[in-house]
């Protein structure tokens, strides 16, 4: 405190010491006040520059906010004040606008006609408003208070009762139009007829749609079409085509082939009158547990080219039906001689799919010629055929007894195509796949189906809607050519073409099982069939090689392997009630028993 307090004194010294440079009127120096300012020198201001009027600066200082815009008079020859950019190149008025009487009005404008207030206002609103005053003279006034809101002609208001342009009386609108169309009678432009005014109004009248002719409801009056050029030709006759065949319910056909059917049997009925294909009375499950077979025990030849699937028949396993490449399906005898019963010729390309009905009575095949066929399996006689156009890969009829005439087919075109068979129709469609559909197969209690395509995707569907409820596809995946679904209906064991079989739950999310994984195969190219044991203690598949592979489903390790085939090992089957007993087939041309 006591160095501040020297600090003070010694200020005080040298304030003394420049009091006389200071102005001689001034008074002394107040420390204690706020409001003083440090010393200056006073001297006198000099400015060089002319005086110039500055009232249009003083205006706006003082808060007018308005601008003198007044233009130049070009005849003047001094100008006392600074013009503005605006006030060098306005134009020359003539005479003052009624609105712009001095500069300051000119100022304030913001539109050609003077000054506008924004009004909240709606632009439908202000439309009828504005129109409503060029036709009749008056309209709303939006800030007027209660009272006369209207401005304008007043004795027009009261003759039309306030009308606007927007709701003009019906009666009203008949009347001009009617005169409207005398009008043009009388100028020669009307028809020779005598038209009712009633049937110019009626829209659904031919007189309402010679009068609005011009409009876009007017139909195809308005004069003859210009040549189309050829692509739109091209394009109309495909059309016509595709409408022509939708309409009579065919579609575009496969090859047509001759169907035949040669039966090699002693007899087609025994001594007391059953078909061939009926059971045999002694086929039981010999037990429940089954065990993987070593020998092989018979071999079956007479397809030429290769073997591309083979199906026992349902439940009771007495026969085995083969879908070869030489465009032939045959079936064999598996309890007694072991020979070929019947062969059915029906498809001019190789058959890629066979399946059996529930109850073994008929049957289905799809080949390569674009055909789909349901065959009677005792008498070889073809039920009917379906097409369309397209090569189907995988043909599956609905489980359920009750829809035995549905059936579904994965195409070459990425849909899977239903069809009832009684009537030839197809009833659904089942477009979602990018790629060829290559399985299908039905879960959930036959609510549902799966399908695997060449998109490297699985989708779940339900049966009768045209809609993914699961779609699955993850960027490791591979394309699964083949599928089969576990006996306990819990599990769907998928053919990957990364020499890999996965696992994946049928239940409510399908999530893929990452415990269980089947691999050792070598399957990669080639749609190799993957099946259970009837008990589901084991899975076996076929590999590229000729081998057909066996794992344990528990612990996921390779039981055993059999070398079956020369070249492809491409079907293997389960024998449904003798268990240690399984059938392979091959592109060796040859299905081979194996017990």
């Amino acid at each position: 405190m006591d160095l501040l307090q020297s600090y003070g004194d010694d200020m005080d010294d040298d304030q003394q010491l420049q009091e006389p440079l200071r102005n001689p009127s001034s008074t002394a120096y107040d420390h204690s006040s706020p409001d003083s300012s440090p010393i200056r020198i006073s001297l006198p201001t000099k400015s060089a520059a002319p005086k110039v009027d500055d009232t249009a600066l003083a205006l706006t200082v003082a808060g007018a906010n308005r601008a003198l815009t007044k233009p130049l008079d070009p005849t003047q020859r001094v100008v006392a004040y600074n013009p503005t950019y605006d006030q060098l190149w306005a134009p020359i008025y003539g005479p003052a606008h009624p609105y712009a009487k001095d500069g300051l009005a000119q100022g304030m404008r913001n539109h050609k006609l003077g000054f506008v207030e924004n009004a909240a206002i709606e632009p439908f609103v202000f439309d009828e408003q504005y129109n409503t005053f060029h036709k009749f003279g008056y309209a709303a006034d939006p800030s007027a208070s209660e009272g006369n809101n209207y401005v304008g002609d007043l004795d027009k208001l009261k003759e039309t009762d306030g009308i606007s342009v927007y709701n003009i009386p019906q009666h009203e609108q008949k009347k001009r139009k009617i005169e409207k169309k005398k009008e043009r009678e009388e100028d020669g432009e009307g028809d020779d007829d005598v038209v009712d005014g009633t049937e110019v109004e009626n829209p659904a009248s031919e007189a309402w749609l010679l009068k609005n002719r011009k409009s876009p409801w007017a139909g195809k009056k308005e004069g003859l079409q210009g040549e189309l050029t050829e692509d739109q030709k091209k394009y109309a006759d495909e059309y016509s085509k595709k409408k022509e065949e939708e309409k009579s319910g065919n579609r575009e056909k496969g090859e047509v082939v001759t169907d035949k059917s040669t039966f090699h049997g002693k007899e087609e009925k025994d001594y007391q009158g059953r078909s061939w294909i009926a059971p045999p009375k002694d086929a039981k499950a010999s037990n429940d547990h089954c065990y993987i077979p070593k020998r092989l025990v018979h071999t079956w030849s007479g397809h030429t080219k290769g073997v591309s699937a083979i199906r026992f028949f349902p439940k009771h396993g007495h026969l085995i039906l083969s879908a070869g490449m030489d465009t032939k399906v045959k079936i064999w005898d598996v309890f007694n001689s072991g020979k070929c019963m019947r062969t059915y010729i029906g498809h001019s390309k190789a058959v890629r799919d066979i399946w059996f009905c529930n109850d073994g009575t008929k049957f289905l095949t799809a080949g390569y010629d674009k055909n789909i066929k349901y065959w009677d399996t005792e008498t070889g006689q073809v039920i009917s055929a379906f097409s369309t156009g397209k090569v189907p890969y995988v043909v599956r009829l609905n489980p359920d007894e009750d829809k035995q005439n549905v059936l579904l087919a994965g195409m070459s075109d990425k849909k899977i195509v239903q069809w009832d068979m009684n009537t030839g129709q197809i009833t659904q469609e089942y477009d979602q796949h990018l790629g060829a559909v290559n399985t299908i197969t039905f879960v959930d209690n036959n609510r549902r189906f799966v399908t695997s395509s060449d998109d490297k995707s699985l989708r779940v569907w339900e049966f009768g809607i045209p809609v993914v409820i699961k779609y699955i596809s993850e960027p490791h995946m591979h394309s699964m050519p083949s599928i089969s679904l576990h006996p306990n209906t819990n599990w769907l064991a998928a053919q990957s073409l990364d020499n890999q079989i996965l696992i994946y739950s049928t239940r409510e999310r399908f999530q893929l099982n990452k415990k269980k994984r089947f691999a050792g195969h070598i399957a990669a190219g080639y749609a190799c069939q993957v099946n259970f044991s009837p008990d589901g203690r084991f899975v076996m598949s076929g590999d590229g090689e000729g081998k057909c592979w066996f794992w344990d489903w528990k612990s996921c390790k390779v039981f055993r392997t059999l070398k079956c085939h020369e070249g492809v090992c491409i079907g293997c089957e389960w024998h449904p009630l003798e268990q240690s007993k399984v059938a392979t087939c091959g592109w060796d041309g040859l299905i081979k028993y194996w017990d």
